[in-house]
């Protein structure tokens, strides 16, 4: 994860690290590389995916970079045969060129993708691949009920101007931006259906990512209350099932584009 002003707790996060991880292992089957030599997870959280990277290219230099202290002490202890340094999207650059930059999940908390993005492929290496998975959440209850919550209460003046991350671009404004500086682009959108276990279990999920800022900027008496009426929200339209499980429809947008070798 990367680069807000939220603090990130890597158990949290992890709760879910199977439905988590899913997007990334469909996506790393997209990659058109069998042997990079320099690969790097970009906003690589607790190093799950690093971990796997590694895995599946043991040849490879694996570098993780993240803008989180307490999610590089956590990927350290769980992928130990990788490099990890602290990093801003923007302003991070590797000693040489990579054949892959992988980011799962994170490029979404960051705006300026019209700029981020052609940077980006600048730090490739000929033939290289640029491979980002993000959230296409923004207009889901998910995400739209922090903001409608925040607005009433007695957490309102507190969270005025609190927000999760910014909205992405359509699709079709990737294509118009980055088409034309690669040689392929590989483009499209899934659906998972999380099947969520446990009471507030919505809450749960949010609690680990997008509700962070919202619960960061609360005092401690405020958060539980506030914590509270989104779970009462969210359990209306997420509602659980009569077997106990609750289904999260989850949209994410996929991005592999190599460029010229």
């Amino acid at each position: 994860m990367a680069e807000t002003s939220s603090s990130w707790d890597p158990a949290q996060y992890l709760r879910f690290s199977d439905e988590r991880l899913r997007p990334a292992l469909d996506m790393m089957n997209r990659v058109p590389l069998v042997n990079p030599a320099r690969v790097v997870d970009l906003g690589c959280g607790a190093g799950n995916v690093t971990a796997i990277l590694k895995q599946r290219y043991p040849g490879a230099a694996v570098t993780g970079v993240d803008g989180s202290p307490a999610m590089l002490e956590k990927a350290r202890a769980a992928a130990p045969d990788c490099t990890f340094v602290q990093g801003n999207f923007f302003t991070w650059e590797p000693e040489h060129k990579v054949d892959l930059i992988f980011s799962n999940a994170a490029l979404h908390w960051v705006d300026r993708h019209d700029e981020l993005f052609p940077r980006l492929l600048s730090l490739l290496a000929p033939g290289g691949v640029l491979a980002i998975q993000m959230p296409a959440m923004h207009r889901e209850p998910l995400r739209t009920l922090p903001l409608t919550i925040g607005k009433a209460g007695p957490w309102a003046e507190t969270l005025r101007g609190v927000t999760s991350a910014p909205d992405p671009l359509d699709p079709g404004q990737y294509w118009d931006l980055l088409r034309h500086r690669v040689a392929n682009l590989d483009m499209w959108e899934t659906i998972f259906t999380h099947a969520l276990k446990g009471e507030n279990a919505v809450g749960e999920w949010a609690s680990g990512s997008s509700l962070r800022p919202f619960l960061d900027a609360l005092p401690e008496a405020l958060r539980a209350s506030f914590r509270a009426a989104y779970d009462a929200e969210a359990n209306k339209v997420y509602p659980r099932r009569a077997d106990g499980i609750t289904l999260l429809p989850f949209r994410r947008l996929f991005l592999v584009m190599q460029v010229a070798g």
